[in-house]
């Protein structure tokens, strides 16, 4: 057999593959002799088919298949051997001279590789990018404490209609004097909410009223949302468009939800029994939790801000007809995708790759590696997050490691959890690297930072 290169310029080249008789003769001979022991014909006994017979039945599929195992087995020796980083896999040469397996011995194949660009990543502190701090304000605070206490408080029947009430009653659509209105609208057990009641004047006939009164007044002044108005009166949205005029409300129940007191049972479901001792001590943890989980968040935005500064500061240039192509070759399966749609996606993953290859050349010039440790911080870190996303901020140690344990049992999982920990590593040696400029800013001004990017 013998193989060669041949550069078409600094990212392309041609390998070309010659593969001779005597490279694939002698194990055809041996799968097609495996082939006649197995063999059960009419009128032969087991073993004893024609070796002829046999070749001439499977003699050229198990040509084509030991030629394509050849392929498979030299291509990859080759780019091994020569230490050939490439993108993607080799493809075939397009216009290639038709092979007949029928009537050649020896058989020529071409394959168009592409190779990766080097990147010497530069990066001093004289490049700059920013990093927001989020701050927690007594505002974010409040509300964040409401947010988790009010999974303690419940509802509760009161006396008087409030702003923050929930009604129930019945409705009655009534004339100009409050009559009845022959064959209108009735609706039973309706449940509305004075704090989506748009109208004031229309809000105001309704508080401080209380169970067994009447309350009259234009529901579409009081909803003017047509799909507000169809649930309170329980009628089709179409038929809610058409509403006008009075309504008679009579009050059946109202509750409100009340919040749970602050004391010491609530600290202990909160943080952990003895964890928190008082208001004050509850402030200063949440705002401990909550400065934690906003770092992560300008960590991450630092990591958008870091890359895209990288990808703009080395020109990396690309074999992009090449890629296009092995996309397009490559796009099988259920969720393929059209030719259209992959022209579409391609600015995006060329932007991705020039991140791949230069966070892989920082990779490489600087030994950075991830050992068996940081994998499993990782996974703790993971399972911290997740727990978090529920509310969990104060989850005894051994819950975060059980987690963590159970991640690390799927290979998928860890190979995902290695690839964050190395990005952690990266973002890192780049935050060392340039200068770091802080920026404090409100949770509203760091959300707009993400829209208008």
């Amino acid at each position: 057999m013998n193989i060669t290169r041949e550069n078409i310029d600094e990212l392309n080249s041609v390998i070309t593959l010659t593969i001779d008789k005597e490279d694939y003769s002698e194990k055809v001979a041996e799968v097609l002799r495996d082939y006649r022991k197995k063999a059960q014909m009419p009128g032969f006994r087991p073993g004893k088919v024609p070796e002829g017979l046999i070749k001439k039945m499977y003699g050229t599929a198990v040509l084509v298949d030991e030629v394509n195992k050849l392929i498979s087995e030299k291509l990859s020796e080759y780019l091994s051997e020569n230490k050939l980083n490439i993108l993607g896999e080799p493809l075939p040469r397009e216009n290639q001279d038709p092979i007949d397996f029928d009537t050649q011995d020896s058989f020529q194949f071409q394959f168009d590789i592409a190779l990766s660009p080097e990147i010497d990543v530069k990066l001093s502190k004289r490049d700059k990018v920013n990093y927001y701090t989020i701050e927690v304000t007594d505002d974010v605070l409040d509300g964040h404490i409401k947010s988790m206490t009010s999974r303690f408080g419940k509802n509760e029947k009161v006396e008087l209609i409030s702003e923050k009430s929930l009604v129930k009653g019945d409705f009655v659509q009534v004339d100009k004097k409050g009559n009845e209105v022959e064959g209108g609208i009735r609706a039973e057990d309706s449940i509305m909410s004075l704090n989506i009641v748009k109208d004031e004047a229309e809000k105001k006939k309704m508080l401080g009223k209380k169970v067994g009164e009447d309350i009259v007044f234009d529901v579409k002044k009081a909803f003017p949302n047509d799909t507000e108005v169809s649930y309170i009166l329980k009628i089709s949205k179409e038929e809610a468009a058409d509403v006008k005029g009075s309504f008679k409300f009579t009050v059946k129940e109202v509750t409100e939800f009340i919040d749970p007191e602050l004391n010491q049972d609530l600290f202990d479901k909160l943080f952990g029994e003895g964890a928190v001792k008082s208001e004050e001590e509850m402030k200063e943890r949440v705002k401990v939790d909550l400065e934690k989980a906003f770092a992560i968040e300008s960590e991450y935005k630092f990591s958008i801000d870091a890359r895209k500064k990288l990808v703009a500061k080395h020109e990396v240039t690309l074999p992009e007809e090449f890629l296009k192509r092995w996309l397009k070759a490559t796009n099988r399966g259920d969720e393929r995708l059209s030719d259209e749609q992959i022209d579409a996606e391609m600015p995006r993953f060329f932007e991705d790759l020039k991140w791949q290859l230069i966070k892989n050349a920082i990779i490489k010039a600087n030994d950075i590696k991830v050992e068996e440790n940081d994998i499993r911080e990782e996974a703790k870190k993971s399972a911290r997050m997740q727990f978090m996303q529920y509310g969990l901020t104060a989850l005894p140690q051994e819950y975060i490691d059980n987690y963590a344990n159970d991640l690390l049992k799927n290979e998928d999982q860890v190979r995902r959890i290695a690839e964050a920990a190395m990005d952690e590593k990266v973002m890192a040696y780049i935050k060392e690297a340039v200068k770091v400029e802080e920026k404090a800013v409100s949770r509203e001004e760091f959300n707009k930072l993400f829209t208008n990017n």
